[in-house]
């Protein structure tokens, strides 16, 4: 299970990115953090860009109100996501 931190402006996660795959997509869970794959490469910002987009799509937020928090040339990233509850965000990956 992921740990989800809930502050008073929304939530925040670990992810573990993998880019260049061949989909979009979560892949599951690895040690506490949530592991997704996106198409796009690690170049200019394009994996982080596409996570960003997948990770407001998911959770059916603006992509403004997901940002990166710790992690940006790492495939370890933190994500923030403002907004929501915890409670959503696990409703959310369930139904994925």
């Amino acid at each position: 299970m992921i740990e989800i931190r809930e502050t008073s402006s929304g939530v925040s996660f670990a992810v573990r990115l993998q880019p260049r795959a061949k989909k979009t997509a979560i892949i599951g869970e690895l040690d506490g953090a949530l592991k997704l794959s996106v198409t796009d490469p690690p170049i200019d910002g394009r994996a982080n860009d596409a996570l960003v987009r997948f990770i407001a799509d998911l959770l059916k937020v603006a992509r403004s109100s997901v940002t990166i928090a710790a992690g940006e040339s790492n495939r370890n990233k933190v994500i923030r996501v403002e907004g929501v509850t915890a409670e959503q965000v696990r409703f959310r990956l369930k139904v994925w």
